[in-house]
């Protein structure tokens, strides 16, 4: 896929000015820029559409409109986002520089002075948008009514273990049944028939709450899923939004207009006018159905449990709408732009009530959730801490598992770079932070209990100075498989950390370490699995930080008890293996690789 518009400037220098009526907008100007692939050959919704987005996704390819999808009149869209390039263009900005925008706002408009008014008109202007027109007649996404079921839409099946077919980009809206609040959130619908979809609502979300809420009042809750709309909107479902922001309006931000909107045929929720599809019906008090399991972005299968579900009462469309979805699975896939984007607009809003942070990135290899590193200006001690605890109070933030605090000069973004400080400056006996029984995404399952488990803060600031270039760089070292027989793989990422794997059983190896004091030379030993590519960055982040309970699978060379004190001391050992209880990782089938191979050179 060629970078360059016609003229030979960046397109993403183009992107900016671009503002998309709905998504079939946003597909025509793709394809126009080049930046679309068009298969006409028929494909199969049942695992190989995904192999063929996951092979584009690795290829830094285009977006993909299937034309001709097998057991459906509909075309299906897929990697809409799938390069920094094309998120930059669906969204009219580059993240980073929005979120720079919206900080610098907020603090320069509190408190309010007529000189900050007008030097911040412009952004003010476009705040003026963050609203709604209602369209009572001749809404698009309302021109042809209850002709369908969910049989009749490409729905994929992405995973060869999944439990079924899952729509993927659906935008859930819900409201408050005691503030009309809004909610909208991209969460996974199971198609368990052609009238009932799986509501896959984790706790912590806004749909849940709503839920909540209708059954603590002993009713229903009616919902609308929205299928396509601007790319602005669909971004905004998956945005970490302060609890008191719509997310419907926030996409009105975005587009630097109002969102037209008409209500739904059978509720009050108001629906984006443009959308391709809407699906409305109600989930009933207090029932569930079992859902999953579910190929997920942490790169293993979900576990099945019991949700809600939807009763569809009525599917509206366009006259000739396109179908779209999206692939999750092992990192990376599309959910990475997506994902990074909003770090970089949200993230520094963290800065409001935390002014020692300059930075953070929650890493995609880890599933966003798993490792979030924050550079901390450290104006007093401990204040990287007290970052960390209101990190974990806020939002979404609130399930982050690991946290690593470095001084306000690193690179958050730069894994080896916080390795080297992580090395360098982390005492257990001063810097670890350890909660034992907390809340945790749903879908992480290394403490064998779900939405339960155990958080970490290794706080990295030291004494607050640059380390030498050394600290950040793979030692020369002994081989250590020479000396050490169960070891069969390594990989030193610098002086102080190493990672191993192993041939015997965990547990032997860990008290071999310790007994014996192997390794010595080394504060941090990660040892993994033999599936994880060492010399892969991407791979290594997803082995460990994916793979360990903070509380069952940390050991430590000394750990001291002084009534209710714990001190932990020494050498440092983390088992992120894969646990006899994990649930598989994600892999696709022989069958289905073939069959893309064969087919590659006419899709």
């Amino acid at each position: 896929m060629s970078t360059l518009s016609p003229d030979g400037e960046p397109k993403r220098l183009k992107m900016s000015n671009n503002n998309f009526h709905d998504l079939q907008s946003y597909i025509k100007f793709l394809d126009r820029i080049g930046d679309l692939k068009t298969i006409e050959s028929e494909v199969d919704p049942n695992l190989e559409i995904t192999e063929i987005c996951s092979r584009t996704i690795e290829e830094g390819g285009p977006a993909l409109l299937f034309k001709n999808v097998n057991g459906s009149k509909y075309p299906l869209v897929a990697n809409l986002f799938g390069t920094k390039e094309r998120m930059e263009l669906s969204l009219g900005c580059n993240p980073k520089e929005l979120g720079q925008q919206i900080l610098e706002f907020a603090q320069k408009i509190v408190p309010p002075k007529l000189s900050t008014i007008y030097d911040s008109l412009p952004f003010i202007k476009r705040g003026l948008n963050l609203r709604s027109k209602t369209i009572s007649i001749n809404a698009m996404s309302q021109q042809i009514d209850g002709n369908e079921d969910l049989d009749s839409l490409p729905i994929l099946k992405c995973w060869p273990e999944d439990g079924g077919k899952f729509i993927t980009m659906g935008l859930t809206i819900t409201q408050s049944p005691l503030t009309n609040k809004r909610n909208m959130g991209m969460y996974r619908l199971q198609k368990h028939d052609n009238k009932t979809l799986g509501m896959h609502w984790h706790p912590h979300k806004g749909g849940a709450a709503h839920y909540y809420e209708s059954c603590n009042l002993g009713k229903d809750l009616p919902v609308s899923i929205v299928l396509g709309g601007d790319p602005s909107l669909i971004f905004c479902s998956i945005a970490p939004l302060p609890e008191n922001i719509d997310e419907v309006l926030f996409s009105a931000f975005l587009k630097n207009k109002p969102i037209d909107l008409v209500k739904s045929k059978n509720s009050n929720i108001m629906v984006p006018a443009n959308a391709e599809f809407i699906i409305e019906g109600m989930v009933p008090q207090d029932k569930t159905k079992l859902e999953g399991p579910f190929g997920d972005h942490f790169g293993y299968y979900s576990m099945e449990a019991n949700f809600p579900y939807l009763n569809i009462k009525t599917i509206t469309r366009k006259i000739d709408p396109i179908f779209p979805a999206t692939v999750v699975g092992r990192p990376p896939k599309e959910d990475m732009f997506l994902g990074d984007a909003a770090t970089n607009i949200f993230g520094p809003l963290i800065k409001l009530v935390n002014p020692e942070v300059l930075d953070l990135w929650a890493y995609y290899e880890a599933g966003f959730h798993n490792l979030l590193v924050v550079s901390v200006d450290e104006r007093y001690p401990k204040n990287s801490v007290k970052a960390m605890m209101s990190i974990w109070g806020t939002g979404q933030l609130s399930l982050t598992k690991c946290i690593i605090t470095v001084p306000k000069f690193v690179d958050a973004k730069d894994i080896i770079e916080v390795f080297g400080y992580l090395g360098e400056n982390f005492d257990p006996k001063r810097d670890l932070t350890l909660l034992q029984t907390t809340p945790l995404d749903t879908l992480d399952f290394t403490s064998g209990n779900m939405h339960v488990g155990s958080k970490v803060g290794f706080n990295c600031i030291g004494d607050g100075r640059k380390l030498q270039s050394s600290c950040f760089t793979a030692p020369e070292i002994d081989d250590p498989r020479k000396k050490i027989s169960f070891i069969h793989e390594y990989r030193a990422i610098n002086k102080y950390i190493i990672v191993i794997k192993i041939n015997i059983n965990k547990e032997k190896a860990i008290q071999e370490i310790k007994k014996n004091n192997l390794l010595n030379e080394f504060k941090f030993i990660f040892i993994v699995s033999d599936d994880v590519e060492l010399s892969s960055n991407v791979e290594l982040l997803w082995g460990i930080f994916t793979r360990f309970d903070p509380s069952i699978d940390m050991y430590f060379k000394e750990v001291k008890v002084e009534k209710s004190t714990i001190q932990f001391n020494g050498q440092l050992i983390v088992d992120a293996t894969f646990k006899d209880w994990y649930p598989n990782v994600i892999e696709m089938s022989d069958d289905i690789k073939k069959l893309v191979n064969k087919k590659w050179k006419i899709y």
